[in-house]
Parts: C-alpha cells; sequence; structure tokens
C-alpha cells in the first residue's frame, strides 16, 4: 500500500522536497514474513511520479548501495583507510571511485550467462595481466581510453 502527500521542503527539513511517502509492503526475511513501513521524499509533484515510479526509485536506491558503496568496503576495503589529512582523503576517494566506475563498466562488457565477475575479480585480473604495476603506471598518464582495457 502506498500513501502519498505533498508538502514543502520546510514540512519535512530536505530541500526540494514536493512529495513524501509510506509504503507498506510484505517482505520475508530468513523465512519468515514480516509488514515493513518504508518512508520516502522526492522532488517531484505527484502528477510526475505515479506508484510504479516510487517503486522504481526505490529500488534504484540500492542499485547506489550494492554496485558503489559494496565495491568499495569489500574490494577496495575503504572502511579501514587510515588516511586523515582531508585532501588526500578526497583524492583517494575520487581515485577508488574511478577505479570502481572503470571496472564496472569493464565488468559489463565482459558478463555474460556463464561468467561470474566482480570487481575483486577484475582488480585481480588487472593486477596480474599485461605487466601488472608498469600498466598501473601507463594507464595513470595514458592519454586515451584504449588503454584501460583488458584484452581477452
Amino acid at each position: 500500500m502506498l500513501d502519498c502527500l505533498e508538502v514543502t521542503p520546510e514540512q519535512v527539513g530536505f530541500p526540494g522536497a514536493r512529495l513524501s511517502a509510506r509504503l507498506k509492503q510484505r517482505v520475508r526475511r530468513h523465512g519468515k514474513k514480516s509488514t515493513e513501513i518504508v518512508y520516502l521524499i522526492s522532488s517531484l509533484t505527484l502528477e510526475q511520479l505515479d506508484a510504479a515510479g516510487w517503486i522504481k526509485l526505490k529500488r534504484g536506491y540500492w542499485v547506489i548501495e550494492s554496485r558503489l558503496h559494496h565495491a568499495l568496503d569489500v574490494s577496495l576495503d575503504e572502511d579501514r583507510s587510515r588516511v586523515r589529512q582531508p585532501n588526500a582523503a578526497l583524492v583517494l576517494g575520487m581515485f577508488r571511485r574511478l577505479a570502481v566506475s572503470v571496472a564496472q563498466t569493464a565488468i559489463a562488457r565482459a558478463q555474460t550467462k556463464k561468467t561470474r565477475w566482480s570487481v575483486r575479480r577484475y582488480q585481480q585480473r588487472f593486477a596480474h595481466r599485461d605487466g601488472g604495476p608498469e600498466r598501473l603506471h601507463a594507464l595513470v598518464f595514458a592519454k586515451s581510453t584504449a588503454s584501460w582495457r583488458l584484452p581477452k
């Protein structure tokens, strides 16, 4: 069940908010069914966003969580970073996100129904093929994106 309400940014404390909703859904976790209530906020109006649109936006949130944050935390171990200088942390974070983006683009091209790719597998193949560290140095200073592709 989905209940929508038009709101102002001041009412909900989010800049640009125009619509809020309460989504009541049945979920199954560990073999048990239960009811879950989720609250959603959007900058779209009721005319621009229907029930299917809300569901699509809600599912889109988990794509970001699983594709970016999981790859940063698990594959690149970002949570254990000991960098404390703000500029260094910002630059290192940008390079991590760049590495994840490049890996996910390569994975999307290479993935078939018979293969199971991950950012970690891409990282391992990248490090061990065609010169590893030398190739990384060449990529950092490359003038063409063709250098980012792994040979098959």
